[in-house]
């Protein structure tokens, strides 16, 4: 399955709110096309495309560190109290917290999925500009997204 495909239903199964936050990778793909592309443009588009992983991934990472808080808290709040409440109580609280723990690894499996196929796009974008331009804009810039947060940081979750 060509990688344009692949992207594409990614999108369409990934969550309504992420859908306009993966890689523009058809776009990206027309300006390697056009007769004319102007490498500036090319360039602006990617840079663009990293910021948005970026501020897309940060706001999920905090949001995470605040749940798994919560979570945390839910646990040790129950263990604390387990003495005093009856058995019924106890395993509907522990099904609960069992489930939001379920839900939310899910969830950190979805933005280390939206991460990789990022990546994955964008390493593959940069390799057809290179070939189709003869340019060597990849290496450059996979060296640059080694360093950013939507990367650097999913092997922190």
């Amino acid at each position: 399955m060509k990688f344009g495909k692949r992207i594409k239903e990614q999108i369409q199964e990934s969550l309504p709110e992420w859908r306009d936050k993966f890689l523009r990778y058809k776009e990206l793909k027309n300006l390697i096309s056009s007769p004319d592309p102007a490498e500036f443009i090319f360039i602006g588009l990617l840079n663009a495309e990293i910021d948005k992983f970026n501020a897309f991934f940060v706001e999920q990472e905090e949001d995470f560190i605040i749940h798994r808080k919560e979570l945390q808290y839910r646990i040790q709040r129950l263990v604390e109290k387990c003495g005093d409440n009856d058995d019924e109580t106890f395993r509907e609280e522990i099904d609960d917290i069992r489930k939001d723990i379920v839900n939310f690894h899910g969830e950190m499996v979805l933005l280390v999925n939206y991460s990789n196929i990022n990546y994955t796009g964008l390493a593959k974008i940069l390799k057809k500009y290179d070939k189709r331009r003869g340019g060597a804009l990849r290496s450059p810039f996979i060296q640059k997204v080694l360093h950013q947060p939507f990367f650097k940081h999913i092997l922190d979750l």
